[in-house]
């Protein structure tokens, strides 16, 4: 009986997952939607639909702990706006990420 609680239980522990944040370095797009990641941690994300260059993207600072993205959006009236992500899945051409309010993300590394 123990064996089969422990068994359980195991089975539905989440296991740690752990991403090189090395590959998070670079340009990410997803139609019009563009994102940046410098390797200091800094980084910028805009939208070409909004008429919105890369010269004039929203400035972040980001974290890549495990799985867990963090990005803190500096606002231009002061202030900041942190958002967190879960990464699904990153390699050297594709980033997925989500949300606890349910929203996905899938970009693709950009040759922009």
């Amino acid at each position: 009986m123990l064996a089969v609680i422990t068994l359980l239980a195991v089975s539905c522990t989440k296991l740690d997952t752990t991403f090189d944040q090395t590959l998070l370095t670079g340009k990410w797009q997803s139609g019009t939607l563009f994102y940046k990641y410098a390797a200091d941690g800094t980084g910028g994300t805009w939208d070409t639909s909004d008429n919105v260059t890369e010269a004039e993207a929203q400035a972040f600072t980001w974290t890549l702990v495990k799985d867990l993205l963090t990005q803190i959006h500096t606002l231009e009236i002061g202030g900041s706006v942190p958002k967190v992500y879960t990464v699904t899945e990153l390699t050297t051409t594709s980033l997925k990420y989500h949300d606890d309010f349910g929203v996905k993300l899938l970009l693709y590394q950009s040759g922009q």
